[in-house]
Order: structure tokens, then sequence, then C-alpha cells
């Protein structure tokens, strides 16, 4: 009896062996010169987010994609922590940051950037019943922004005298958090990228908020190649230049144009 419990102990690690080398071997992707990894936030729509069947999509996912086939690499999509980007950088775990990356003054000799290929701005989205009508009426208010975000960025920045007004400036791990506490009551702003504010606006209701038209700040975004990685960065810039060429920028946007994701890329 104790030699057949311990023949089937044995069968069982063996098994478990071999279950864990398949699923390493399924869900590993090796970064090789033929696989161009994105990393990316997948609580940033419309240009990086899960969609409602589970696959990764939006705008700047869709445009690597086609980068990708165009090149014959394999595409991966890899959610990260925003606030963790700069390691997945530089330990080789991502290829670029490409998911709505502002061009900021701190960021711009910490990468080696793509040209900037959408104009964007920062933008405060309240309750339309708040009463809040532009940026003065924010003083003593709650406002919530994203970890390492542009919004955070410029209101602790060169906007820092609006963030001054504020009875706090809370960081978020992300938007849809922010958002919930803005339908809850627990803030009473958030700050964010003008597109992104598009999408949760019409996502959350129309109705029910509103994006404030004076802005906090404008910026580019740009894909954020690891520092020096100028090949990486001219053959997936020369791509998209093609593509912006042949019409193909275009018809991938427009299924986030309700978005103001515009159809032509920046292109001096």
């Amino acid at each position: 009896m104790i030699k057949k419990i311990g023949i089937l102990l044995g069968v069982l690690v063996l098994l478990c062996a071999v279950f864990t080398v398949v699923s390493a071997d399924d869900s590993a992707t090796a970064n090789d010169d033929n696989t161009f990894i994105v990393g990316f936030d997948a609580e940033f729509p419309p240009y990086g987010y899960k969609a409602d069947d589970g696959s990764y999509t939006g705008f700047d996912l869709d445009l690597a994609q086609e980068v990708c086939k165009r090149n014959n690499w394999t595409f991966k999509a890899q959610p990260i922590d925003w606030d963790a980007k700069d390691s997945e950088l530089s330990s080789g775990t991502i290829d670029c940051i490409w998911n709505g990356f502002s061009i900021t003054d701190e960021r711009k000799d910490k990468y080696t950037w793509s040209k900037p290929y959408i104009d964007n701005k920062q933008v405060i989205v309240v309750k339309a019943d708040s009463g809040i009508n532009n940026l003065a009426d924010l003083k003593d208010k709650q406002v919530e922004t994203q970890k390492e975000s542009s919004a955070l960025s410029a209101l602790q920045g060169d906007n820092k005298t609006i963030a001054d007004t504020f009875k706090d400036l809370v960081q978020i791990a992300d938007y849809n958090t922010a958002f919930n506490d803005l339908q809850s009551g627990a803030c009473d702003a958030v700050a964010m990228d003008y597109n992104t504010a598009k999408y949760q606006v019409k996502e959350h209701g129309a109705d029910q908020y509103k994006i404030l038209e004076e802005q906090i700040t404008s910026e580019d975004y740009g894909i954020g190649f690891k520092l020096g990685n100028d090949a990486l960065k001219d053959k997936v810039q020369t791509t998209l230049d093609e593509m912006q060429k042949d019409g193909t920028v275009a018809k991938l946007a427009e299924k986030y144009a309700d978005y103001g994701v515009p159809e032509s890329l920046i292109t001096e």
C-alpha cells in the first residue's frame, strides 16, 4: 500500500512538472528581433484598454499591430503599471511605451522619441450639475489624477498655480477609479488627457459629466523607446509615415472618431 502511494505521488509530481513547462512555454513571448512588445496602460482608452471580450485594443495598439504586420514582427501588447514604465523599458521587458505618452519637458531627455504624432491637451472633467464651469471654480475642491500622468506633471510643474488653489490634488492608480470617485462624490473633479476624458464621459453618461472648455495645458503624444535605441525608433517611424501616406492611419482612426482621435497624425 505504501509502495502504491509512493508511485502515485511520483506520477503527480511528474505531471505537475510537465504542466508547468507547457504552461510557461505557452504564455512566454521571447523579446527578440522578431518580436515587438508594446508597454501600455490597460485602462487608458481610447489608446489602450481591455475590451468587453477581454482582449486588448485601442488606437495606439491598432497602429502598433499594423507596424508589426508590415515588418513581419510578432506583436505583443503588454499591460504595465504606469508608474513602473521606466523599469519595464530599461529591463527590456518592453520595447517601447506607446499609449498616449506625452512628450513633456521632464521626459524629453529620458527616452528616444518618435516624432510627435497627436496633439493633446490636459483638461478637467466634472459632474454636469456641479456648478464648476472654469478652472477658477476648482478653488478648495478635491481633484484627482493618475500617478505619473501628464496631467499630474502639468499640475506639479508649469501649472502649479492652478493646483495650489485646490483643496487637495490626489494621485490615484487609474482613471476608472477616478470616475467612480467622481460619481460617488469622493472627489469634485478629474484632471486627465482630452481624448481619454471624451471616452470616459461617453461611457459614463454624456448628460452626467462635462469637460471644461478651459484647458490646463497642451502637449504632443510620442512613442518612447529606450534611450539610444535609434534603430528600432527609425524603423517604426518609417513604417508609421508609410501608413499615414497610404491612408491606413485614417482607416484605423475611424472607430475612435467619437472620442476625438484625429484621422491624420502630426507629420512634422
